[in-house]
């Protein structure tokens, strides 16, 4: 089973899988990290059901929810069908289904850990910036839990900081932070015997050029 598989076989209680997998506090982190978004144009990349997406319109944003999984989009849909702020498209991490320089701000939770090539996914994220946007991530530090990519289908046990500054650098950013979110992602083996607790970072980057506004 790959990983578009196992996310299509969950989506449906996938809302109550990632309760007890992460916080609320991790998406309060990412966007208090982008300032103002009222009104601005967002991309969640890797969107599942809506944690972030939720958050972003609450915030006054025009969103962007992008996922793999048909069965992950069929649940965006019956949340915000009847939202004109929140636009759901299909997308690959390596095709994303938006021209270059579209929006103001992308953000990727818990996505990073299941691509193929962080820095493929990093640069396709990278293209649909404006000049002057900014790449908001936030991910899993790296860790030794290999349950995690038999049972869940992560693709990388997590990342070193230092690797995420190199591919934010590598694929044109500035201002390149890579701070704790003080949460913790917490998932216990099918087995019963091992359980993990991974500290979580939160990665910001900002496109050179300047905005439209400026």
């Amino acid at each position: 089973m790959n990983n578009k598989v196992y996310f299509n076989s969950v989506a449906d209680k996938w809302d109550d899988i990632r309760r007890h997998l992460f916080p609320d506090s991790i998406r309060e982190t990412a966007v208090k990290a982008a300032g103002d978004l009222k009104n601005k144009i967002t991309a969640d990349i890797g969107a599942g059901t809506g944690y972030l997406t939720e958050l972003l319109w609450d915030s006054g944003a025009k969103v962007i929810s992008i996922d793999h999984s048909e069965e992950m989009i069929a649940q965006l849909k019956q949340k915000f069908c009847c939202n004109p702020n929140v636009n759901i498209r299909y997308g690959e991490d390596n095709n994303l289904p938006l021209p270059d320089n579209t929006v103001d701000y992308v953000f990727a939770n818990m996505f990073l850990h299941h691509v193929d090539d962080p820095q493929t996914a990093i640069n396709e994220m990278v293209r649909i910036l404006k000049p002057g946007g900014k790449l908001i991530i936030t991910d899993l530090d790296e860790h030794k839990f290999e349950f995690l990519v038999t049972e869940q289908h992560d693709k990388w046990m997590g990342f070193k900081r230092e690797d995420v500054v190199k591919w934010f650098s590598n694929a044109g950013l500035s201002e390149i932070s890579v701070d704790c979110t003080n949460a913790d992602c917490c998932s216990s083996s099918k087995n019963g015997n091992e359980k993990a607790e991974i500290s979580t970072f939160i990665a910001v980057g900002k496109k050179s050029g300047l905005s439209d506004e400026a």
